[in-house]
């Protein structure tokens, strides 16, 4: 049996977007660790489902999708929801449940939206 050879493809990034990648990825995380400080000494209440080794996906996608594009996700949203724009502090305080969160505090670690970065709640059936 024959195999085809591949041919070799490399994207050229810029100097920048691995820059971006890689504060992305950090704040991702930081937050995500704080998360879980925070879940572990019960100042977030319900459910907290931490993103912790997936920074790099959330970075990437943010990069391979326009600011137009919706995302729908499950759990595990924190970092899609600030990778796609919503602040570190609206997030935070939606796992603390207050108003100021994205979801108004209503949502919760699983269900944070925001209709203006087109980042829409999950849902589970």
């Amino acid at each position: 049996m024959q195999t085809k050879k591949v041919k070799d493809v490399k994207t050229k990034f810029t100097k920048e977007t691995y820059l971006y990648w890689y504060e992305l990825m950090l704040l991702l995380r930081r937050f995500e660790e704080k998360s879980g400080q925070l879940y572990g000494m019960q100042k977030i209440r319900g459910f907290c489902h931490l993103y912790i080794g997936q920074e790099a996906i959330a970075a990437g996608a943010m990069t391979a999708t326009r600011p137009e594009d919706k995302f729908i996700t499950a759990y595990r949203d924190h970092a899609l929801a600030i990778a796609k724009g919503i602040s570190a502090k609206a997030c935070m305080a939606e796992l603390y449940g207050k108003a100021t969160g994205c979801s108004k505090g209503k949502g919760g670690s699983m269900h944070f939206f925001s209709l203006e970065h087109n980042f829409l709640a999950a849902t589970v059936s």
